[in-house]
């Protein structure tokens, strides 16, 4: 809601600053179709040229989230808790009955009670991978710290391509629009002849060129790259919090403080209360029970 909010703030206060101010819109629509044509074209064929489908899917989906916001909402935390209370109090109890839900999480009945979360295939892998190894006694809670950490820096860097790639287009768009202008201006020279106000129309229409480029630059492809880079980090909180509670759980602690633990390293505004895990969790006990 805020980005369109936003948009829309853009564009009423250039626009309307410029009108209010005695400009005249006719010579910015005249130019306009031929300007936007010239710099967006060119900018997305650079885009293009420079990622690949992969980056470039990853954009438009990117795109779509800065008016959605982050992946994970505050419900979405205290799922994950529960979830893997749920899997640390199996690893105690039955290890082979934890066995059966990490190998096909697909099928698993304690993940299809959390489907945002089973659907998720980086959440599951990092969980599954993470309980799989320590039954294999790959347990030492400093080495499966650093090997999480490094898995999620890499994941983070991937997520993080997107918006570098857009901001690479932002940065571009200034110059694009200079190219555009001086395109305009070589086409008002070879109109030197025509008298002043047929030249001011046309020096107006080649400086077009200049504003939309620093304008899509600064008022639009900038601040939507670094909305998605913004959410990529937001996004990044959910995942450290499943290292933190599984490298608890390989210090040996009770699950109750291990997801006390993954609870207070929540961010604020995602943390859930400690009442509402404690009842969450109470719910969870009386129908294993």
């Amino acid at each position: 809601m805020f980005g369109a909010i936003g948009i829309v703030l853009v564009f009423v206060m250039v626009f309307g600053g410029y009108i209010a101010a005695g400009g005249k819109l006719e010579i910015i629509l005249k130019s306009l179709p031929f300007e936007m044509t010239m710099i967006l074209g060119a900018a997305v064929g650079a885009f293009l040229i420079s990622n690949d489908g992969a980056t470039v899917k990853q954009a438009l989906k990117g795109m779509g989230q800065v008016f959605k916001g982050p992946q994970w909402k505050h419900g979405d935390y205290r799922d994950l808790l529960c979830l893997l209370f749920e899997l640390l109090r199996l690893s105690r109890t039955n290890p082979l009955g934890l066995e059966e839900q990490i190998e096909a999480p697909a099928s698993s009945t304690v993940f299809a009670r959390y489907p945002r979360i089973r659907d998720d295939a980086e959440a599951v892998a990092l969980i599954c991978d993470t309980l799989r190894a320590a039954s294999m006694n790959y347990d030492d809670p400093h080495q499966v710290e650093e090997v999480l950490e490094k898995r999620m820096e890499e994941s983070f860097h991937h997520a993080q391509h997107p918006s570098h790639a857009l901001q690479t287009m932002a940065d571009g768009l200034p110059a694009l629009g200079i190219v555009a202008a001086v395109l305009g201006v070589i086409k008002t020279m070879g109109s030197i002849d025509q008298p002043p106000e047929v030249l001011g129309k046309l020096i107006g229409g080649a400086l077009v060129g200049t504003f939309l480029g620093v304008f899509l630059a600064y008022g639009i492809v900038g601040p939507f790259a670094a909305r998605m880079r913004a959410i990529a980090e937001e996004d990044r909180h959910f995942y450290q919090l499943i290292r933190e509670v599984l490298v608890a759980n390989l210090h040996a602690h009770a699950p109750n403080i291990c997801i006390e633990v993954g609870r207070q390293n929540t961010p604020g505004h995602h943390r859930p209360s400690f009442s509402d895990i404690e009842e969450s969790l109470k719910t969870l006990k009386q129908e294993a029970a």
